[in-house]
C-alpha cells in the first residue's frame, strides 16, 4: 500500500507540476517581470502576451548568474533560467506533497480511489489551499504592500486547515451538528480577518494585480485538477501492473 501510494503521488505530482509550470511560464511570469520593472523605476510600455513570453525566453537563455545576496537579505535565485528552474522545482515538490496528502486522506477514509473520486477531493484541496485563502489574501505581485510575511503565512495555514476540515465534514457527514461545525470552520478565518498592511500599499495598477490574482487561481485550479485525475489514474495503473506481474 505504501509503495502504491508513493508511486501514484510521484506520477501525479510530476504531471501536475509540468502543467502548472507551463501555465506559470505563459500566464503569471510575464506579469511578475512587469511588476519588477515598476519596482526598478516606473511603468514599462505595454506588451502583448507574445512579447512577454519572448522576453522570458530571452532572460532564460541570457546567461545571467545569481549574484550573492547582501548581508542580512534572503538568498534568491537569479533572473532567467535559475528562477524558472527553482519555481518548477518548488512546484514539483509541492505537487508530490499534496498528492501524498490527497492519497492518504482517500485511503484513510476507505474510499475506492478512481480518477473521478480523486478529482472530487482535489477540487476540495483547491478550495481549501487556494481559493479560500485568496478571499482574504489574494496572490500578490512584487511591489505590492503587505503585512509581515509570518502573519500572512500563519493566517494562510489556519485558513487552509479550517476550510479543509470543514469541507471534509460536509463531504463525509450528514448530521446537522456536523454541517453547522463545518460552516463555522469555513467562515471563521474570514470573520477573524486576514492580516493587511495599512494605507499606501504598492503603486502597481489595480488591473495588473487583479489579472495576476485571477491567473494564479486559474493555474492553481489546473494544478489541482491534473493532480487529482493523475493520482486516480496512477493508482489504478499501479494496481493493474502488479496484477499483471502476479499473473
Amino acid at each position: 500500500m505504501t509503495i502504491r501510494l508513493l508511486s501514484a503521488a510521484l506520477v501525479a505530482g510530476f504531471l501536475a507540476a509540468c502543467v502548472a509550470s507551463g501555465l506559470q511560464f505563459a500566464l503569471t511570469s510575464p506579469l511578475i517581470l512587469r511588476a519588477e520593472r515598476y519596482e526598478q523605476g516606473g511603468p514599462p510600455h505595454a506588451q502583448g502576451a507574445s512579447d512577454q513570453v519572448a522576453s522570458l525566453i530571452v532572460l532564460a537563455h541570457s546567461g545571467h548568474s545569481a549574484e550573492a545576496a547582501p548581508a542580512g537579505e534572503e538568498w534568491q535565485p537569479g533572473p532567467g533560467l535559475p528562477r524558472l528552474a527553482f519555481t518548477a522545482l518548488a512546484t514539483l515538490v509541492s505537487g508530490v506533497g499534496y498528492a501524498l496528502l490527497l492519497g492518504a486522506i482517500l485511503v484513510a477514509d476507505g474510499r475506492r480511489i478512481t480518477p473521478g473520486e480523486a478529482l472530487r477531493f482535489a477540487v476540495g484541496g483547491f478550495l481549501a489551499a487556494s481559493l479560500a485563502p485568496a478571499i482574504g489574501l489574494p496572490p500578490e505581485l512584487p511591489g505590492m504592500g503587505g503585512e509581515a510575511l509570518e502573519l500572512r503565512q500563519a493566517w494562510w495555514v489556519a485558513t487552509a486547515l479550517a476550510t479543509g476540515a470543514g469541507l471534509y465534514l460536509l463531504a463525509t457527514r450528514r448530521g446537522a451538528l456536523a454541517v453547522a461545525l463545518a460552516l463555522v470552520l469555513i467562515v471563521a478565518p474570514h470573520l477573524w480577518g486576514a492580516p493587511h498592511a495599512g494605507e499606501g500599499g504598492g503603486a502597481l495598477p489595480a488591473t495588473m494585480a487583479a489579472q495576476f490574482a485571477a491567473r494564479s487561481l486559474a493555474v492553481s485550479f489546473a494544478f489541482w485538477a491534473v493532480l487529482g485525475l493523475a493520482f486516480g489514474w496512477a493508482w489504478e495503473a499501479v494496481a493493474r501492473s502488479r496484477a499483471g506481474a502476479a499473473a
